[in-house]
């Protein structure tokens, strides 16, 4: 009976709650969503910002008293999914080139690649990889998408890793800082959600920013 009532929990479980998640799966779910949102293209729809600053937030035992997570394993969990994800990503679009991309029916997937394969274009690779980490869906394609262009497995591998660990690490320890600043912090958890997935997004618009000025620059001295 105990068993058919842990196994109907975990059934419940939405996939698109990051508190949802947590109380079902703890650390362990962590891992495999990070993995899930950045090597597999059935993943691009989770929750992967959300729920590393969420998983911070529950470390500080300040919010949701239900749900309890310890830091250490957090960010391990955090950190390997979100590396090992990514390369597996990339090794998948090496084998598959853009196949995998091609016969896909969702409409956010596929603008998706294009938006990663712009960032690729315009940037370089090691800029785009790095930036690619806080943008939604983006960080699920641009890996097979590197693959399937051929960047150096060197290239993407270093700055994979880099960008890979500001974000997953970088996130879940905000999370963590205001939980630990601020009381019941739980109550606003949804805005402080909303707003640190619009900081996360920073990075890219300041590059972006940074871009078109010095698009300006060349065009007005030439």
């Amino acid at each position: 009976m105990i068993a058919a009532s842990y196994l109907s929990s975990q059934l419940a479980v939405n996939v698109l709650d990051a508190r949802s998640l947590l109380a079902a799966f703890g650390v362990l779910g962590v891992g495999v969503v990070m993995f899930a949102e950045t090597g597999l293209l059935i993943g691009f729809f989770l929750p992967g910002d959300s729920l590393l600053f969420t998983a911070g937030l529950l470390c500080t035992g300040t919010a949701d008293r239900g749900v309890k997570l310890s830091l250490a394993p957090l960010l391990l969990a955090a950190v390997v999914g979100a590396l090992a994800g990514s390369q597996c990503g990339y090794l998948l679009g090496r084998k598959a080139g853009g196949a995998l991309l091609a016969r896909s029916r969702s409409r956010r997937l596929r603008e998706g690649a294009g938006r990663a394969e712009e960032l690729l274009e315009r940037y370089g690779f090691a800029k785009a990889i790095v930036l690619a980490r806080f943008v939604p869906v983006v960080r699920t394609v641009l890996n097979p998408m590197a693959g399937a262009l051929g960047v150096p497995v060197r290239t993407f591998t270093v700055w994979q890793v880099a960008g890979g660990l500001v974000w997953s690490a970088g996130l879940t320890l905000a999370g963590y800082a205001l939980g630990s600043s601020v009381p019941d912090i739980d109550r606003y958890l949804l805005p402080v959600i909303a707003l640190i997935v619009l900081a996360s997004l920073t990075p890219l618009v300041a590059e972006v920013l940074r871009s078109r000025r010095a698009a300006k620059a060349k065009e007005a001295r030439g």
